[in-house]
C-alpha cells in the first residue's frame, strides 16, 4: 500500500501550541469568520471558500462555502502543504500539477481544479490554518485578487488575536472580582465582630444616661458614649471604603442646622484635645442656619481632619473655621477649613497623604497610631460632593487641609429624631431571635423600657418553636445565630409557618447590600447594630404601618422558552421536564460539594444550574447562586454560603411545584 505523504513542520510542536491558545477548534459559527468566507468567495468569483485550522490530525473549517463538512482528516487535504509556506499557494489546474494530478479530492470528492490558499500565521511566525478559495473549473487570479486574499487572511489573524485579548480581560475581570469579593467577605466578619460588642458598650451607656446620675457621673457617661461614637466611626471608615468602590455610597440630602451640626463635631472632639494645645471652631457670621445636604459626611470628614490635626499637634493650636464664600439663587459656597501647629507634612509626601493606608512617614504610624484610611476617605467624600481637597504643609509649622462645598438652600425645619423614644403603639409582644447573651440583656432592657413584652429565642429553632406555641406582633432577627441563622429562620417562617408576621433584621454587618438582602429574604425592617433605642422604635412604627406582607413565592418566567415553542414545538415540555428532574439532582450535589469544600465540584455544579435558572429568569436566585460561586472561587466557604443554598433549595422546591402542573 503507498504510504500517504504528511508533511510535518520543523516547529510543529511549537505550532500546535500557538494553534491552542486561540481557543479556535470546535467552536460555534461566527459571524465575522462568515463574512470573510463570503467576502473572498466574492472577490474571487468561486464557488469554494473557507477559513480552516490544521492540528494534529484533522483540517478542521471554522466556516466554509461550497463543501458542507466541518473536518477532513490531515492527511487527504490540499492545505497540508500550505502551512509550510509563508505565502500564497496558487494552482491554476490540479491536473496539470504533479503533486495532485491524482489526488482523490481532484479526481473525485471536492473535484478540485483550481486552488489558492493563503497560511494563516500568527504575530510570532507559525502557520496554524489556511484561507482559501477553490473552484472546480481551473482559473488564474489577478494581482488585485491576491493580494485581497492577503488582507482577509491578516483579517483573520487579527479577530483570533482579538478574541485571545478579550478573553484575557474577562480573566482578569474575574480575578478583580473574586478579589473584591476576598475584601467584602473580610470585611463583613470583621463589622460583625467588631460592632457586635460595640452594640452592647454603646446600648447599655444610652441605658445608663437615663438613669438618676450625679453629674461626675453624667460626665463619665458622656465621655464613654463619645468614645463609642468615635470607635464606630472607625469602623464606619473600614466600611465606607467597600461602599465607595461598589459605588453603593451616595449622599443623603436632607435639611440640617449647619451652626448646630458644626458645634456638635467641635463639642465631640474636646475630649480628644491634648494639654497645651488650643481647640478653636470659628464660625462665619453670614453662615446660614438651615441648608440641605448630607450631614453624617460633612461630620465624617471633620471628624477625621480635626481628629488627625489632634493627633499630631502637642503644642499650639488647632482651628476648624467655617465661612460662607459665595451665594446663588439656589445655593451657598461653603467654605471649610482646618489648620493645626503640628508636625506638619514633608514636601515629598505632600502627593500621597491622600493615599489609603498611607501617612507622612513610618514612623508616625508606631507614634501615633491610625489606620492610614481617614484621609482617603476624606478626600472621597469630598470629591462625592463634587469638590476638590487640598493642602498646605510645612514640616515641624502645621499644615492645612481646606475645601468648598456647596450646599442647597432650604425653607423646611429640620426633623431632627426624638431624644428620647416615645411609645404609641400599646401593649405589643415581640420575640427577639439572638445568641449574644449581652446584646439580649440590651434588647430585653429596651424593649421592657418601651412598654412592650419580649420573649427570647437563643437561636432559629428556639424561635421557630416559640412562633409555632405563642402569638407575637413582631419579631427581631439577629442574622447570625447557630443551629439556624436569620436568613434560614425568615425563610422557614415564611414558607412553613406561612406566617406573615413582620420580621425586622438586626445585624452587626453593615456592608452595601445586605439591606437589600434581608429584604429578598422576607423581611420588613432592618436595624444595623449599635441601634440607638428612638431608630428601633421608629422602624418597630413603620413596619406594623406596613400593608401585611403578601406571601410572593419565586416564579418562572417562561417567555423566552415558549417563544422558542413557537419555532420548535415539544421545546417547552421537554427543557421544563428535564429541569424538574435534573435540578433536584444538581442541588443536592452541590451541597454535598459544599460541605466537602470540593471547589471544582461547586463550580461545575453552579453553573449548570445558572444555566437553568436564566433560562427561566429566575434572576433572584441566580444572585444566590453568585455567592456560592464567588466564595468557591476564594477557595473558602462562609456561612453566606449556607444561607445562599437553603434560599435556593427552598425557592427552587417552590418553582418546581409550579411547573409540575404546568407539564
Amino acid at each position: 500500500m503507498e504510504s500517504v505523504d504528511i508533511p510535518v513542520p520543523h516547529n510543529e510542536a511549537e505550532r500546535l501550541d500557538a494553534l491552542k491558545r486561540y481557543n479556535i477548534l470546535d467552536t460555534l459559527p461566527d459571524n465575522a469568520f462568515d463574512d470573510a468566507t463570503a467576502l473572498v468567495s466574492y472577490i474571487c468569483g468561486v464557488p469554494i471558500a473557507y477559513i480552516s485550522f490544521i492540528d494534529e490530525s484533522r483540517q478542521w473549517y471554522k466556516s466554509e462555502i461550497g463543501l458542507g463538512v466541518s473536518e477532513v482528516p490531515r492527511e487527504i487535504t490540499f492545505c497540508r502543504y500550505t502551512i509550510m509556506d509563508s505565502k500564497l499557494v496558487e494552482i491554476p489546474d490540479t491536473l496539470l500539477n504533479e503533486r495532485f494530478k491524482n489526488d482523490p479530492n481532484v479526481i473525485d470528492g471536492f473535484k478540485i481544479r483550481f486552488y489558492a490558499g493563503v497560511p494563516l500565521t500568527t504575530p510570532d511566525g507559525y502557520h496554524i490554518g489556511v484561507l482559501c478559495a477553490a473552484d472546480h473549473v481551473p482559473r488564474n487570479l489577478n494581482d488585485s485578487q491576491r493580494n485581497a486574499l492577503q488582507i482577509v487572511a491578516r483579517h483573520v489573524i487579527n479577530t483570533l488575536e482579538l478574541g485571545t485579548k478579550n478573553n484575557e480581560l474577562a480573566s482578569q475581570k474575574k480575578i478583580a472580582e473574586r478579589a473584591v469579593a476576598a475584601k467584602d467577605s473580610f470585611l463583613a466578619n470583621m463589622s460583625h465582630e467588631i460592632r457586635t460588642p460595640l452594640n452592647a458598650v454603646i446600648g447599655f451607656t444610652e441605658l445608663l444616661a437615663g438613669t438618676q446620675l450625679d453629674q461626675q457621673q453624667r460626665s463619665y457617661v458622656k465621655d464613654v458614649q463619645t468614645a463609642g461614637e468615635n470607635l464606630l466611626l472607625i469602623v464606619n471608615d473600614i466600611l465606607d471604603l467597600s461602599k465607595i468602590e461598589s459605588g453603593g455610597l451616595t449622599l443623603e440630602l436632607q435639611p440640617f442646622h449647619l451652626k448646630k451640626a458644626l458645634r456638635h463635631v467641635y463639642d465631640l472632639l474636646k475630649v480628644k484635645v491634648p494639654e497645651g494645645v488650643e481647640f478653636n471652631l470659628y464660625l462665619d457670621a453670614e453662615l446660614p442656619e438651615i441648608i440641605s445636604g448630607d450631614q453624617v459626611r460633612l461630620n465624617q470628614i471633620l471628624m477625621n481632619l480635626a481628629g488627625n490635626a489632634l493627633k499630631f499637634t502637642t503644642e499650639g493650636e488647632v482651628t476648624i473655621s467655617v465661612k460662607k464664600t459665595g451665594e446663588t439663587e439656589e445655593a451657598y459656597l461653603i467654605r471649610l477649613s482646618v489648620k493645626d501647629t503640628g508636625i506638619g507634612i514633608p514636601q515629598e509626601h505632600l502627593n500621597t497623604v491622600f493615599e489609603r493606608f498611607t501617612q507622612a512617614e513610618e514612623s508616625t504610624t508606631r507614634k501615633f497610631g491610625g489606620t492610614g484610611l481617614g484621609l482617603s476617605i476624606v478626600k472621597q467624600l469630598v470629591e462625592l460632593h463634587d469638590s476638590t481637597i487640598q493642602v498646605k504643609s510645612r514640616e515641624g509649622v502645621g499644615s492645612e487641609f481646606f475645601f468648598t462645598l456647596t450646599y442647597n438652600k432650604t425653607f423646611h425645619e429640620t426633623n431632627e429624631p426624638e431624644a428620647l423614644p416615645v411609645n404609641d403603639l400599646g401593649q405589643l409582644k415581640i420575640l427577639l431571635c439572638e445568641d449574644n447573651r449581652l446584646n439580649q440583656k440590651l434588647a430585653q432592657n429596651v424593649i421592657e423600657g418601651f412598654g412592650f413584652e419580649i420573649d427570647i429565642a437563643e437561636n432559629g429553632d428556639q424561635g421557630i418553636e416559640f412562633l409555632s406555641k405563642n402569638k407575637y406582633d413582631l419579631v427581631l432577627m439577629d442574622l447570625q445565630m447557630p443551629v439556624r441563622d436569620g436568613y434560614q429562620t425568615t425563610n422557614y417562617i415564611r414558607k412553613e409557618l406561612n406566617s406573615a408576621i413582620p420580621i425586622i433584621a438586626m445585624t452587626a454587618h453593615s456592608l452595601a447590600g445586605e439591606q437589600d438582602r434581608c429584604y429578598d429574604a422576607g423581611m420588613d425592617g432592618y436595624v444595623p447594630k449599635p441601634f440607638k433605642q428612638y431608630e428601633l422604635l421608629e422602624t418597630i412604627k413603620t413596619v406594623l404601618k406596613k400593608e401585611p406582607r403578601s406571601m410572593k413565592r419565586p416564579k418562572a418566567d417562561l417567555s423566552r422558552i415558549e417563544e422558542t415553542d413557537r419555532k420548535k414545538p415539544g421545546w417547552k415540555k421537554e427543557v421544563t421536564s428535564q429541569f424538574i428532574e435534573r435540578a433536584p439532582q444538581e442541588l443536592k450535589e452541590l451541597e454535598n460539594a459544599i460541605k466537602k469544600s470540593d471547589f471544582q465540584t461547586v463550580l461545575h455544579t453552579a453553573e449548570q444550574l445558572q444555566i437553568w435558572l436564566h433560562l427561566f429568569v429566575l434572576e433572584n436566585l441566580s444572585k444566590h447562586l453568585s455567592n456560592i460561586e464567588h466564595e468557591a472561587l476564594r477557595k473558602k466557604f462562609t456561612a453566606e454560603s449556607a444561607d445562599s443554598m437553603e434560599i435556593l433549595f427552598c425557592s427552587i422546591q417552590e418553582v418546581l411545584k409550579d411547573l409540575k402542573a404546568v407539564v
